[in-house]
């Protein structure tokens, strides 16, 4: 699975307006939800934060990977934000976190949720790649390095 299998062009916002970690994931269902039908975004985002105060998703590295199912989403979807200035997010490195992958899915779609989240994990492994897209100019700058990354993975 290719993370742009699952990310639309408009689903990716650079920067985030938030500032504290609840807000950011608020603000990315807010994003996902006005390209991609989620059915009910409050309640999306009450998934997702449920699943955040469980165990943290800030992944290291500035990461953080907020993921949740609920009721109304079709399928698997995705938002990206990089925020103006890092924020605190509990990740098991103890840095605060400046891009956010959030991942949403329907109620039984366990086996496409953990494949996205191990392409996402498997994309940022690149400590180059992760280095640029912090420096991505815009959401539309971010989604095409996205792309030509997993393009070139492809051919490579």
């Amino acid at each position: 699975m290719r993370v742009t299998d699952i990310l639309q062009p408009g689903c990716v916002k650079v920067p985030l307006e938030a500032t504290s970690k609840q807000d950011a994931i608020f603000e990315l269902v807010d994003v996902l939800a006005a390209t991609v039908e989620v059915g009910n975004a409050d309640q999306l985002k009450q998934a997702v934060w449920q699943r955040e105060t469980t165990r943290t998703t800030g992944i290291g590295h500035g990461i953080g990977i907020p993921h949740g199912k609920s009721e109304g989403i079709a399928s698997l979807c995705m938002a990206i934000g990089r925020t103006a200035e890092p924020i605190e997010f509990g990740a098991i490195d103890g840095q605060p976190v400046d891009l956010i992958f959030l991942l949403a899915s329907p109620q039984d779609q366990t086996g496409p949720h953990i494949q996205a989240l191990a392409s996402i994990s498997r994309m940022l492994t690149d400590e180059d790649f992760r280095a640029a897209i912090k420096d991505a100019g815009d959401g539309e700058e971010l989604y095409r390095m996205i792309a030509e990354h997993e393009s070139r993975e492809v051919v490579g």
